[in-house]
């Protein structure tokens, strides 16, 4: 898998976010899915696109805030954005740090289901990096996620 390093000064994601279970065995966030399908239908997903004006040139998937007590994750639909966030938006900010930026080719969501086993099972443990702790994001490139040659990516904070 190929994958580059950035360092990067802090940056602004602003979104809309919501609350998923984490008790299933399964591997993602059950519900996820449906949650892009109902932002994209009331046109959340439209409003975020042209604010991308950051580094990532993408939609973002962001998972943060795992509270272990309710087996809960906090789960975003972002974009990268600087500027005023936008009333209906929520957002939050990275701090500068060192990226591991992975890319990821191949059909949504299995492409990116691989690509995280083999960044936590193989990438990791050969490599002299740790994650830094900060909330990995999923940045989709690709206008049509489900083609067989689809180039996203997986950015992953690091120390």
């Amino acid at each position: 898998m190929n994958y580059h390093i950035v360092e990067r000064d802090a940056f602004q994601v602003v979104g809309v976010k919501h609350e998923f279970s984490c008790e299933t065995q399964d591997i993602g966030i059950p519900g996820v899915p449906e949650f892009w399908e109902s932002e994209g239908k009331k046109g959340t997903v439209d409003q975020l696109i042209p604010l991308i004006n950051g580094e990532i040139k993408g939609l973002l998937g962001i998972t943060e805030n795992y509270n272990p007590e309710k087996s809960t994750i906090d789960y975003w639909i972002a974009a990268e954005y600087s500027g005023q966030v936008p009333n209906e938006f929520s957002s939050f900010v990275y701090p500068a740090s060192k990226w591991v930026v992975f890319e990821v080719k191949g059909r949504i969501p299995s492409a990116m289901i691989n690509a995280w086993q083999y960044i936590y099972s193989e990438w990791f443990p050969s490599h002299e990096h740790i994650p830094a702790g900060l909330a990995p994001l999923e940045a989709y490139l690709d206008s049509d996620l489900h083609r067989e040659n689809s180039m996203n990516e997986i950015w992953v904070a690091v120390k």
